[in-house]
């Protein structure tokens, strides 16, 4: 029996969020590969849509390690250790197809390798979070060939708004913002507020990102047997 793909985040912000979070669970299950349950919503609503879904199941975060503060506490809302068969994977993190792909969504918005770059994380909670976004920022620098500063929309520092302006003073004039987000919402409005000249689109919508969900759902389930 192949284990149910159990995909969950809170998205009990934005109708936006949302449909775009619907539209990548509706891809995966085109697939085929594996049934899939969307557990979307507040983290009481995400908590009872996967206790309903019957036999093995794999809970996989349909968010970016480093981004996403409420989607990161819902996951210990879950209680997964009290659920018979179930396992989950990890947030999406530095995998170095999606850096990739960062990459070239910089270059097809016009950044030039004299720009500057801000890779614009959420900022959670958890240090483990924080490192996993300093990671994606090394690997997107060796692939520019170009340093990136770090910047967060909350929580932590330097804030997106304070990394695009030592750009500045370093003496760039055109700086590009990679936005490290899997799927569109409010956060992309205080993002489009940058006076920047190029941002690029989230993650999603991307062959490559139900790739690596389902690539990730192959390795858990072995994890059931």
């Amino acid at each position: 029996m192949v284990p149910t793909m159990v995909l969950v985040a809170d998205d009990s912000r934005d109708a936006q969020r949302r449909e775009a979070l619907c539209g990548l669970a509706d891809a995966v299950a085109d697939r085929g590969e594996a049934p899939v349950a969307p557990a979307f919503g507040s983290p009481d609503e995400v908590a009872a849509a996967v206790r309903g879904v019957r036999g093995p199941k794999v809970v996989v975060p349909a968010f970016v390690a480093g981004g996403d503060v409420a989607s990161a506490q819902m996951m210990s809302r879950i209680g997964l250790p009290e659920l018979r068969d179930s396992c989950q994977t990890e947030p999406l993190g530095a995998v170095p197809s999606i850096v990739a792909d960062l990459a070239t969504r910089l270059g097809d918005e016009g950044w030039s390798g004299q720009d500057g770059v801000v890779l614009a994380a959420d900022g959670a909670t958890g240090t483990d979070e924080r490192t996993v976004v300093t990671d994606v920022a090394r690997m997107l620098s060796r692939r520019l060939g170009s340093p990136v500063q770090v910047g967060y929309l909350r929580t932590w520092a330097p804030s997106v708004f304070d990394a695009v302006d030592r750009l500045r003073r370093d003496g760039h004039d055109k700086v590009a913002v990679a936005a490290w987000r899997l799927v569109d919402g409010p956060d992309f409005d205080l993002l489009r507020s940058l006076d920047v000249t190029a941002i690029t689109s989230p993650l999603w919508p991307s062959d490559l990102i139900v790739d690596t969900l389902l690539a990730q759902h192959r390795a858990a389930k072995g994890r059931l047997t």
